[in-house]
């Protein structure tokens, strides 16, 4: 039973911190009301699916996946091109399928040739604390700006909507430090289905609308047309690809340290395995016109808050979802969670992400290196967040995806910096 709920819980979870991505992307291209439930449907199905390839034959670890980050900024590039490189969004909408598949085979053969192993070595302590404080601040804003109700400039904020989410994120981290373990252990659970109540109450959630017709709906491969070459897709794919095989090893990095200091337990390096179905993830993701999916470092604070370190729940809770996506009218229950619960709910986890990083700073053996490391990746990273994305709309691309994502940026700018100074000490020994 234990198990059957803790599934649960990671359903919620995964479903909760993933439906943003589809949502925004289908208001993007124009999508109307079905075929925004079937790209709902679509993505969430491939992140059961990649939650599941990872836990048999990946990293083996309690990593959710979820929607890249980078794949969003890169479908936001794409939509804009619209009517100009591409004549409809149908088109644009094929190629970034292209893209997936692209990137796909690309994680596969990176992992084959042995990169990824010597990839993993630049994840210091430093560099790890310099990711996790940029991830935490970059969603920061996101999370208090879906708490108070703005979504675009010019909103106000709602008071109502406000005082729900700041009762929520009370809630949530009561449950989380809760003196009773099985309340600590299901926070998240308990937090959602406690906050949707209340919202129902206070006139802030829309009621449930149970969809007729098919009892079952599989999703639909390649709907966007068979896959196309597209030159400027395949160089896209080629930059995502290496940054996303960054994005992977700094999560199972962050993983692979809560595991050893808060639950004794020292898994395995399976990093080329994670990589390789990180591959087969983005195969499948193309296969259904969905959002590449990435290991998410959001999950070591879910784990870290819920107690929850075995794999068991990991995978029931993947089945779970890959069993809802199937069943449209439990997709249609997910569909009208109120964003804000679940932005509350979530900024409660990454405060843990916050302890964590600050953990790895104070494992650094070398403090003082690590203070200037730090210092310059987070001020570019934060830096360049500040800088409108509309300012580097002159840049291919691939490049202005890149450069206007501070996260990557910042954690590149740091790692560099730190193997400079690791040069230059070991030319001093020399």
């Amino acid at each position: 039973m234990r198990t059957v709920i803790g599934g649960m819980q990671w359903a919620v979870f995964l479903i909760a911190s993933s439906i943003a991505a589809p949502i925004a992307i289908a208001h993007m291209f124009g999508m109307d009301t079905a075929e925004t439930a079937l790209f709902i449907q679509r993505t969430i199905f491939v992140l059961g699916i990649a939650c599941l390839i990872q836990a048999f034959i990946g990293h083996r670890l309690p990593i959710n996946e979820g929607p890249a980050g980078l794949w969003w900024g890169i479908f936001v590039v794409y939509a804009g091109m619209i009517s100009i490189a591409y004549p409809t969004a149908r088109d644009a909408l094929q190629a970034l399928q292209s893209g997936m598949l692209v990137s796909g085979f690309l994680f596969i053969i990176l992992a084959i040739s042995g990169l990824i192993t010597k990839m993993k070595n630049l994840f210091t302590p430093s560099v790890t604390f310099t990711y996790l404080m940029l991830l935490t601040l970059q969603l920061s804003g996101t999370f208090l700006k879906g708490m108070v109700g703005v979504d675009s400039v010019g909103d106000k904020i709602d008071g109502l909507l406000f005082l729900g989410s700041f009762a929520v994120l009370l809630v949530t981290f009561m449950t989380m430090n809760n003196k009773y373990s099985w309340v600590s252990r299901y926070s998240v659970l308990l937090s959602i289905g406690l906050g949707w109540i209340l919202f129902l109450l206070i006139g802030k959630a829309d009621s449930v609308k149970l969809e007729v017709g098919q009892w079952i709906s599989f999703p639909d491969l390649f709907v966007y047309g068979k896959p196309v070459w597209d030159s400027g897709m395949f160089i896209t794919a080629g930059f995502i690809t290496l940054l996303l095989i960054a994005n992977m090893m700094a999560s199972i990095r962050v993983m692979e340290s809560l595991l050893k200091q808060s639950f004794s337990i020292t898994p395995p390096d399976r990093m080329k395995q994670g990589a390789i179905a990180s591959g087969i993830n983005h195969l499948f993701a193309g296969f259904f016109s969905a959002i590449g999916p990435v290991p998410i470092s959001g999950a070591a604070g879910f784990v870290g808050a819920t107690r929850m370190a075995t794999l068991k729940p990991f995978i029931t809770g993947s089945v779970i979802v890959v069993l809802i996506t199937l069943i449209p009218s439990i997709m249609s229950v997910f569909a009208v969670l109120p964003s804000s619960v679940a932005y509350a709910v979530t900024f409660a986890i990454f405060t843990k992400m916050v302890e964590m990083a600050f953990r790895e700073l104070a494992a650094e053996p070398k403090q003082e290196r690590a203070y200037k490391v730090t210092a310059v990746g987070l001020m570019i990273g934060v830096g360049i967040m500040f800088i409108p994305q509309e300012s580097m709309s002159d840049l291919p691309n691939a490049l202005a995806a890149v450069l206007s994502n501070g996260l990557i940026i910042g954690t590149i700018i740091a790692i560099i910096i730190e193997q400079f100074y690791l040069w230059n000490e070991r030319r001093g020994v020399e």
